[in-house]
């Protein structure tokens, strides 16, 4: 019995929610999402609330029904509220800066490093070493912001790269401090 997909979904003001051949369009103020309804299941709409129903008890179905009640929750806070991460550079001469919609990273290679935002996500570059990526759609927002962190991963040792707004880095005493 899956928790997660009995649960109800409260539905906002400002919200609406249509369903049509198996997909869920979810439409608010920041924009409007699909969702996919996997292996059969159905929403129940009522006055200020959603449903997911499941057809039978089959192991994938009972999976996917978690799932599907997760992925309508996240469109509907999406196009509520939205979704943020935060990333900071550090490391000296390290910075960020827009190119059009673009994020060009100047990170200690050779050549400047451009990410191209998913759709449904874009980014803020707040100061050179403090990112921003935001949307209603939170894959997008989320494979954004890990794809730029992909690009210079912060090491252990001086703690030089991209991280996460709050990541706590584990750092490793380097050769010289064993020594005495």
């Amino acid at each position: 019995m899956s928790r997660i997909g009995n649960k109800v979904i409260p539905v906002p003001a400002g919200v609406t929610i249509t369903q049509k051949d198996g997909i869920v369009t979810v439409k608010g103020p920041k924009g409007s999402l699909d969702v996919a309804l996997e292996s059969g299941c159905t929403i129940e709409l009522s006055e200020g609330h959603v449903h997911v129903k499941r057809p039978n008890d089959d192991q994938q179905t009972r999976e996917n029904h978690g799932t599907v009640r997760a992925l309508i929750h996240n469109a509907i806070v999406g196009v509520t509220v939205g979704f943020k991460k935060q990333l900071e550079i550090v490391g000296i001469g390290f910075k960020g800066q827009l190119q059009g919609q673009n994020l060009l990273l100047n990170i200690g290679y050779s050549h400047d490093v451009v990410i191209v935002p998913d759709k449904g996500a874009k980014i803020i570059v707040v100061d050179p070493t403090n990112i921003t990526v935001e949307g209603a759609d939170r894959q997008a927002v989320g494979q954004t912001a890990a794809r730029i962190r992909a690009c210079r991963e912060p090491e252990p040792y001086q703690g030089k790269g991209i991280k996460y707004k709050g990541e706590h880095i584990i750092r490793k005493e380097g050769k010289r401090a064993g020594k005495k």
